[in-house]
């Protein structure tokens, strides 16, 4: 009898058996995925995930300048953690308002005037990632922990003087870990949320120089060559007094003209300021074209043709005397024109109404 069962029962049993191996042998295939003609990653993939980070030199410190910043906040040495530092830089990460380092550029004498309405302002809001640079010591903004680099500059509004400070920004940016280098003056308001929005919209692996110029059309200079001699140049260039912003990878090529004390001295090649240098570094130099922005603003333009609902929009805003009269936006608020001059304080409370100080 037993041998009968095993007889009836030794097919299925040898059948399932082949049945078992089939599916295993399966199973065990299908576990690694094939790579065939058709299915190569494509080269877009590759070149979004890792990229050759772009040679560049290494930079300084700030020479013999003292400056102070926020608790125990630094200017680092701009490789940190960065991959690029060993040579290969991952995909960048989405821009962030501590990715952006504003410097703004003042003096002494506006300390307590023009300096303390944007710390009241739009700084209260980026005070982590904005530089002040100044040619005075302030124990007092040390003291409450705001970044101020006294630079050792002249005081005065000469194109040396310029000149200095910006080589002082530069050269701070390119020793931090930030991803874009966004000048601007004492009297400007900067919208940190459209920045940022602005910024976004880039190619962050780009060469990117955007701001708005004060003239309409490039400005003439003429190039101080060996022998005395000058060549004529014209350039776009974007007006400090608006603002302006470098990624950091265009700021890296700019180096062999604006690191350290090459920014004077090709600011003295051209005989004009320091706006017009990075302008002239950028076009004439490296060859890449300004990107031309109407969301930046000076007080040298009619600043009333600024439209309140457009005011959240824009980047930047200024104020100040033009033409013998005091220019700047029409915006209507709880502070009167009296109390308000610049209309900083209005626009702030338009944009962060919960600030504790707004009405």
């Amino acid at each position: 009898m037993n041998k009968r069962w095993i007889r009836r029962r030794l097919p299925v049993l040898i059948f399932t058996f082949f049945i078992i191996l089939y599916v295993d042998f399966h199973l065990h295939t299908n576990s690694h995925p094939k790579l065939s003609a058709g299915h190569h990653p494509s080269p877009g993939a590759v070149h979004h995930t890792i990229q050759q980070a772009p040679s560049s030199p290494k930079h300084a410190q700030i020479p013999a300048r003292n400056s102070c910043t926020s608790g125990n906040r630094q200017i680092t040495d701009g490789h940190g953690g960065d991959p690029a530092a060993h040579g290969a830089r991952v995909t960048q990460a989405k821009l962030k308002q501590e990715d952006i380092f504003i410097a703004v550029k003042t003096t002494g004498r506006f300390h307590k005037t023009r300096l303390a309405l944007l710390l009241e302002t739009w700084i209260s809001r980026t005070k982590a990632h904005t530089f002040i640079f100044t040619d005075t010591e302030d124990e007092g903004l040390c003291s409450e922990g705001y970044n101020m680099v006294v630079t050792g500059c002249q005081s005065d509004h000469s194109q040396q003087a310029l000149s200095c400070k910006m080589a002082a920004e530069y050269d701070s940016f390119m020793a931090s870990d930030k991803r874009w280098f966004c000048h601007v003056d004492d009297d400007n308001y900067v919208n940190a949320e459209a920045l940022l929005s602005l910024l976004s919209a880039f190619p962050q692996e780009r060469d990117i120089y955007v701001g708005k110029p004060s003239l309409d059309k490039p400005i003439t200079a003429h190039e101080l060559l060996e022998g005395n001699s000058t060549r004529e140049v014209r350039f776009w260039f974007a007006t400090g007094g608006a603002g302006f912003c470098l990624s950091r990878r265009l700021a890296e090529k700019m180096a062999p003209w604006a690191r350290g004390s090459r920014f004077e001295q090709t600011s003295a090649t051209i005989r004009l300021p320091d706006d017009c240098t990075v302008g002239f570094i950028v076009e004439k130099r490296l060859g890449i074209s300004m990107v031309h922005s109407p969301l930046f603003h000076s007080h040298l333009e009619n600043l009333l043709l600024i439209s309140h609902r457009s005011i959240p929009h824009q980047v930047t805003l200024s104020y100040g005397m033009f033409e013998n009269k005091m220019n700047s936006i029409e915006v209507n608020g709880s502070f009167s024109k009296e109390d308000d001059p610049s209309r900083f304080k209005t626009v702030h409370c338009m944009l962060y109404p919960f600030t504790s100080w707004c009405p």
